[in-house]
């Protein structure tokens, strides 16, 4: 098997959240891209290519169609664009093609990855239904948009909703409207904050939520670190988690410092797995202990003589000493031996057996 292709083979053994949509699933992990193809086809495609190295189970885009979801008007959170005068000139330079779209999804496809957009309109959820998307994505600036809500919750696909700009009674919102339609549901902590800081996170929530909600929960992370996906997974269980991807720092485009690396990313992964090992397979300490009683002769020290010692000699603590190999009486027992009397003389460092004292 070569590296290209180990992710995906081994991805296509292990259930998720994506395959299997229900709270308790093993954790999903979605390489988000954004718009850090900065309109290029040609880097989308690549990105794909990436994700499924890294062995993320997805990769997702976002869908901007700028005539139906952008004025004019629209303002730069952050200019960071040379090329673009205004949000909207961006938006109309990240649209591809529903030809092109389509090509996107069955790359995803062909290299074993959930091929995901979140649209921010309605014209956007048309073109992605028409291409056959089966999992949707809902950005954290649409969860109040009801309209696209319905639309997509009507569809009974698996829905993955951030709340990264809503507080509480807004998210309880939007849950009901997908609830009540029969769509899977899984709910992400987001913070809008772009990097995110550690005291920003808010992990918590992933409690809460699945609580409030009854869903699965997840986190969808902005800190440009690995630490709190992992933390997400180890503490609390997340059935998802979305990190957005860039394939260097030195890239262009305003998410590469709220993104993680192609090394980063793998490591999320390969640590998700193990923490999920941990997990199902809690330890009983007495078979623990059983599974390494070969070890304990090497590393473990036995009660010797720290001198030669006569038969009949009373023993006190100067007499005797800890050393290693195990094998002889434990470290443990060397208190029950002070005051006892040697039954055969023993020469210096021979370990003490029971039988050697009365």
């Amino acid at each position: 098997m070569d590296a290209s292709n180990a992710g995906e083979d081994d991805m296509s053994m292990k259930k998720n959240w994506l395959s299997a949509p229900e709270p308790g699933a093993p954790c999903s992990i979605i390489a988000e891209v954004a718009q850090a193809h900065d309109g290029s086809l040609g880097m989308a495609h690549a990105f794909i290519d990436c994700a499924a190295r890294c062995g993320a189970h997805a990769v997702k885009f976002q869908t901007h169609i700028a005539e139906s979801e952008s004025t004019r008007a629209e303002p730069w959170r952050v200019k960071f664009s040379r090329q673009d005068d205004t949000r909207f000139d961006y938006w109309k330079r990240m649209e591809f093609k529903p030809e092109q779209w389509a090509g996107l999804k069955t790359h995803a496809e062909e290299k074993g990855l959930v091929f995901m957009s979140s649209p921010f309109s309605l014209a956007a959820v048309e073109l992605l239904a028409s291409i056959g998307m089966k999992v949707w994505k809902i950005a954290s600036g649409e969860v109040s948009n009801m309209p696209m809500l319905r639309t997509i919750a009507a569809r009974r696909q698996p829905v993955i909703l951030s709340s990264g700009m809503s507080d509480l009674s807004e998210v309880a919102l939007a849950v009901k409207q997908v609830s009540a339609a029969g769509a899977p549901l899984a709910v992400l902590q987001c913070t809008t904050s772009y990097p995110s800081p550690p005291e920003k996170i808010g992990l918590n929530v992933l409690d809460l939520f699945r609580r409030e909600f009854g869903t699965a929960v997840g986190l969808s992370d902005h800190s440009g670190t690995i630490y709190p996906s992992l933390a997400a997974v180890a503490a609390h269980r997340a059935e998802v988690l979305e990190v957005h991807l860039t394939l260097s720092r030195d890239m262009f485009g305003p998410d590469v410092s709220s993104s993680v690396t192609p090394a980063e990313l793998t490591q999320i992964v390969e640590g998700v797995r193990f923490i999920e090992t941990m997990h199902a397979n809690p330890a009983d300490k007495q078979v623990l202990a059983s599974d390494i009683a070969a070890m304990r002769g090497i590393f473990t020290k036995s009660i010797v003589a720290a001198e030669d010692l006569a038969a009949g000699t009373r023993l006190d603590h100067a007499q005797l000493t800890l050393k290693k190999a195990g094998g002889g009486m434990p470290a443990g027992a060397l208190e029950s031996l002070i005051g006892k009397v040697l039954n055969r003389a023993l020469a210096k460092d021979e370990p003490l057996h029971p039988g050697d004292v009365s």
